[in-house]
């Protein structure tokens, strides 16, 4: 996704909702400024659509579920609702009200960097997820203009360590979803090479 552009005045996070839900674009919600976001490049596209098939199957049998781009997560009280790539949830899904349509407590969070995005997905978001979102054990941010996954992981105290993964023959491993995700897999049908 393209940085997002601030499309109105702001607003409480219920009067966000009630406009995302009428919408039919979408939007991200950032301490009450809405932000209408923007279109994708092929290859964010298509690392996008590889991920999904590379973490299906092997979460299928470990009581967890993936959610698309078009699911919002929640952070804290609301002050950031956002569209990940893709998340995970192990466990029994949690949402903001009876809608289904914002989770509350994704355990894997990945993002697709884009040029205008990077420095937001890489600071205040993460910020926020890391510290507002008790449930989140992976946030990984996948590079799209060369073979790049970093990795922020939660420890068992509490704080986060980060590793990069690169190259044709780099493997991210999942621990918290028992997932291991080739890199030559997600860069598969891009112009991206090493």
């Amino acid at each position: 996704m393209a940085l997002p552009q601030q499309y109105l005045p702001s607003l409480t996070p219920e009067q966000y909702l009630d406009l995302e839900r009428a919408s039919e674009m979408r939007h991200e919600f950032l301490d009450g400024i809405v932000y209408a976001m923007a279109g994708e490049s092929p290859d964010h596209s298509t690392i996008c659509f590889n991920l999904a098939p590379i973490t299906g199957p092997q979460i299928r049998e470990k009581n967890c579920s993936g959610f698309s781009p078009n699911m919002n997560v929640r952070t804290g009280l609301g002050d950031l609702y956002a569209y990940p790539d893709l998340m995970v949830v192990c466990g029994q899904p949690i949402f903001h009200d009876e809608h289904g349509d914002v989770l509350l407590n994704p355990t894997v969070i990945f993002e697709v960097l884009s040029p205008s995005t990077e420095k937001y997905d890489r600071g205040e978001k993460f910020r926020r997820y890391r510290t507002e979102i008790d449930s989140l054990h992976d946030y990984v941010l996948v590079a799209q203009d060369r073979m790049l996954i970093e990795h922020h992981h939660r420890e068992a105290d509490g704080t986060w360590s980060s590793n990069a993964i690169t190259g044709r023959d780099g493997t991210l491993t999942l621990n918290s979803i028992e997932c291991e995700i080739p890199l030559i897999e997600v860069y598969r049908n891009t112009k991206v090479t090493e």
